[in-house]
C-alpha cells in the first residue's frame, strides 16, 4: 500500500514537470500534511520530522506520528530528538574545515602527522584528510563495534586503535564509504583542538548555531533524555534501547528538526547563521564545491557532503541510518532551500528508506521541476551496451580481509539483459519493488523511466569495469568480481558441494542401520574400512562447520550487539572448527579417494568418492577465497 502511495506521488511529480509550484509555508504544510500521515500509517512507521528552510529562515517544520507509541507522545519538531545517523558526519566534516581554515589541517597532507598511532601506507601512498572526507582512503568495511545497546562499551578512540581496517584500494581511486575514516577525522579534531570531540562540537558548532538540544554524547545527557524519541523496528513493535554508535563522530548525533534547520541555514549561507559564523564564506564554498569525478555524469563526493543533484539544480546532502532512525538532508545551493526529514522506525519492508527518497524527489519535482532528457541511444547499440554489464559485481563497501567477506558469496550484485535487450538490475528495484525500466540516453548512461535514478558504467578497452547509480555513486561503486570469488560459478559449486556432503552425512547412519537389519556386512579390508569411515566423519565435520558459520554470521547480522568483543569466543570457536573441518576433512576425503580407486570397489563407490573429493575441494576453495580459513576477531 505504501509503495502504491509513493508511486502515485512520483507520477504526480512527473506530471508537474513543467508546472512549478511556489515554495511557501502554506503550500508546503498542506502538501506534507496530505503526504505524511497516510505514508506513516501504511509504512508502519511511528513518527517523523520534516524541516524546510528558505532564504535564511525556517520556512516550516512539522512533526508527524509519535515519539513514544505506548504513551502516544506526539513528535514535536522543535523539541523531539531524532538520531540522524550518518548525517552526523556533516558536523565532523564542518569541524575539520574549521581547523583547515585555521591552518591546523592540510587537506592533502599525510594524516599520520596528526595522530598518535600510524595508518599504514598502501603502495607507498598515505591517507590524506581529503581522502577521508571523500571516502577514498581505501579502507575496507569495518563492522565490529558499529552499534550496541551497552552504554559502557568502548569509546571511539579505543575502537580506532584496536584495529585499522585494511586499505584495499589505492587512495583517491575508489569510493568506499567508511565510518572508520569519519571517526578517524573526529579523533584528529579532538587531538588538534585539545578538546574532547563532544565538547568541541558543542562549543564551536552547536553554540553559535543555537542548537541547545543537540548532542553527540553517549549515553545521552540526563537533561536531554526526556526529549528523545524512542526508536522502533516498526511502529507495531516494541521500542528499542538507545543505540550507542561505536564510531561516534560518524553517527552518534541526537537532534531535533529545529536544530538541524539552523545547521542547514548556516551552510546555505556560506557558513553564517544570524550573524555568527562557523566557517568563512570561502571555506564553506570549498567544502560545497570540491567534487571528485570518478564516474561521470553521476553524483559525486564533495568535501563531506555528496551531490544529490536533481532537475538541473545543484543539490548537496547526506543520508543517515541507525538501526531504527532513517534520515536525509538536502541543500539546494543556488535556491537557498534546505530539506530535512527523519523517521524513528525502519517500517514495514524498509518503508522509511523508500519514503525518504520519494519525499525528496517529490519535493524537488513540485517546487523545482526540470526536464527529462529527450535523447536516446538506438536500440541495437543499447542492447549491446547492456550486454557488456551482464555478470557479477562486487560492492566497493565490503569486508575483504575477514570472514565477513563470505557475505559476497550470496551478496554479489548480478546484472543481466532481458529478451528485449534491456538492462536488468534486480538489486536496484523501483519504488514498486519491480524491475526498473532503464533507458540509455547517452552512451553507457541510463535513466530509469519512472524516476530520477541514473546508472552509468566505465568502459575500458570495450569492457565494462565499473558501474554505479546516482543514489550510491558518491561513496559506493561496483567492480567486476574476480574470477576466483565470482559467485556466478562458485555459489552453485558451493551449494552442490554442501548438498553432497550433507547427504553423505545423513545416509551414513541410515546405511549402517540397513546393513545391520539385513545382515549385510561392510566387506572391505581394514585400511579401506578406515578410509571409508574417515570420509564419512569428514562429511559430518564439514557439514557441521558450514552450519556453524551460517549460524554465527546469521546471529551477528540479526543482532548488532553480537558485533562486539563479547561475541569473540563464538567467532574463534567457529573459526577453529571451520579450519579443522575444511582442511582436515579434505585430507580425509583424499585418503578415501585413494583407497577407493586403488581397490576393487564398484563404480557407485568410485563415482561418489569423486563427488566427495570435488565437494571438499570447493568448500576449501570457498574457505580460502572468502577468508574463512584464518583466526582473528577483527572485522
Amino acid at each position: 500500500m505504501l509503495r502504491k502511495l509513493l508511486l502515485g506521488c512520483v507520477a504526480l511529480g512527473a506530471s508537474l514537470a513543467h508546472a512549478q509550484t511556489p515554495l511557501t509555508a502554506e503550500d508546503a504544510n498542506a502538501w506534507l500534511d496530505g503526504y505524511m500521515p497516510y505514508a506513516l500509517h501504511t509504512g508502519d512507521i511511528a513518527g517523523a520530522v520534516v524541516a524546510i528552510v528558505k532564504d535564511g529562515n525556517v520556512l516550516t517544520e512539522r512533526g508527524y506520528g509519535y515519539s513514544d507509541v505506548e504513551k502516544q507522545t506526539p513528535v514535536d519538531p522543535k523539541k523531539t530528538l531524532f538520531r540522524p545517523g550518518s548525517v552526523s558526519k556533516l558536523f565532523t566534516w564542518t569541524a575539520v574545515m574549521q581547523l583547515v581554515e585555521q591552518g591546523k589541517i592540510d587537506l592533502d597532507a599525510d594524516i599520520n602527522q596528526y595522530l598518535d598511532f600510524k595508518i599504514p601506507a598502501r603502495d607507498g601512498q598515505p591517507v590524506t584528510m581529503r581522502n577521508l572526507m571523500q571516502h577514498t582512503a581505501g579502507f575496507e568495511e569495518q563492522a565490529k563495534g558499529i552499534l550496541t545497546d551497552d552504554p559502557k562499551s568502548a569509546g571511539f578512540e579505543a575502537l580506532l586503535k584496536a584495529w585499522i581496517p585494511t586499505r584495499v584500494f589505492a587512495p583517491g581511486t575508489t569510493p568506499s564509504y567508511s565510518n572508520y575514516g569519519a571517526s578517524l577525522a573526529g579523533y584528529i579534531v579532538q587531538r588538534l583542538s585539545g578538546e574532547s570531540f563532544d565538547s568541541y562540537i558543542e562549543k564551536h558548532i552547536f553554540a553559535p548555531l543555537d542548537m541547545p538540544l543537540s548532542s553527540f554524547r553517549q549515553p545521552l545527557p540526563a537533561n536531554l533524555q526526556p526529549f528523545m524519541s524512542k526508536g522502533y523496528p516498526r511502529a507495531s513493535q516494541d521500542a528499542k534501547p538507545y543505540e550507542i554508535v561505536g564510531p561516534a563522530p560518524a553517527g552518534s548525533l541526537a537532534a531535533p528538526a529545529e536544530d538541524m534547520a539552523h545547521f542547514m541555514i548556516a551552510h546555505l549561507q556560506d557558513g553564517e547563521y544570524q550573524g555568527r559564523r562557523i566557517l568563512s564564506a570561502a571555506t564553506a564554498r570549498q567544502m560545497h564545491n570540491s567534487p571528485l569525478t570518478l564516474l561521470p555524469p553521476l553524483n559525486r563526493m564533495e568535501l563531506g557532503f555528496f551531490e544529490t543533484n536533481i532537475n538541473g539544480h545543484e543539490v548537496i546532502g547526506h543520508l543517515g541510518d541507525t538501526e531504527y532512525f532513517h534520515t536525509s538532508l538536502h541543500l539546494f545551493l543556488h535556491d537557498g532551500v534546505g530539506f530535512y526529514v527523519s523517521f524513528n522506525s525502519l517500517g514495514k519492508d524498509g518503508a522509511a528508506g523508500s519514503l525518504r527518497g520519494a519525499l525528496f524527489t517529490d519535493f524537488a519535482d513540485r517546487y523545482f521541476p526540470g526536464k527529462v532528457p529527450d535523447t536516446r541511444v538506438d536500440a541495437k547499440t543499447a542492447a549491446a551496451h547492456a550486454a557488456l554489464l551482464a555478470g557479477n559485481w562486487v560492492n566497493s563497501r565490503s569486508s575483504q580481509s575477514s570472514f565477513l567477506a563470505a557475505l559476497d558469496l550470496f551478496g554479489q550484485t548480478q546484472l543481466s539483459v532481458n529478451a528485449k535487450g534491456e538492462l536488468v538490475t534486480p538489486p536496484f528495484p523501483g519504488l514498486n519493488g519491480e524491475p526498473r525500466h532503464w533507458i540509455e540516453y547517452e552512451p553507457f548512461v541510463w535513466l530509469d523511466r519512472d524516476s530520477h535514478e541514473r546508472l552509468a558504467a566505465k568502459v575500458v578497452d570495450g569492457n565494462a569495469v565499473r558501474f554505479s547509480i546516482d543514489e550510491l555513486s558518491p561513496f559506493i561503486v561496483f567492480d567486476r568480481a574476480p574470477w576466483y570469488q565470482n559467485a556466478a560459478w562458485l555459489r552453485p559449486a558451493f551449494i552442490f558441494s554442501a548438498t553432497a556432503l550433507l547427504l553423505t552425512a545423513i545416509f551414513w547412519p541410515i546405511t549402517a542401520i540397513v546393513r545391520k537389519k539385513y545382515g549385510a556386512a561392510l566387506t572391505l579390508d581394514a585400511p579401506s574400512t578406515r578410509a571409508y569411515r574417515q570420509s564419512k566423519i569428514a562429511a559430518v565435520a564439514i557439514t557441521v562447520a558450514i552450519a556453524a558459520w551460517m549460524t554465527t554470521v546469521g546471529l551477528m547480522l540479526a543482532d548488532y550487539n553480537k558485533l562486539t568483543s563479547n561475541f569473540d569466543p563464538v567467532v574463534y570457536l567457529t573459526q577453529a572448527l571451520g579450519i579443522l573441518a575444511f582442511i582436515g576433512g579434505f585430507v580425509l576425503i583424499l585418503l578415501n579417494l585413494r583407497a577407493v580407486w586403488s581397490g576393487q570397489r564398484r563404480w557407485p563407490a568410485k563415482t561418489w568418492s569423486v563427488v566427495l573429493t570435488l565437494s571438499g575441494f570447493f568448500i576449501l576453495w570457498v574457505g580460502f577465497a572468502f577468508k574463512l580459513i584464518r583466526l582473528g576477531a577483527n572485522y
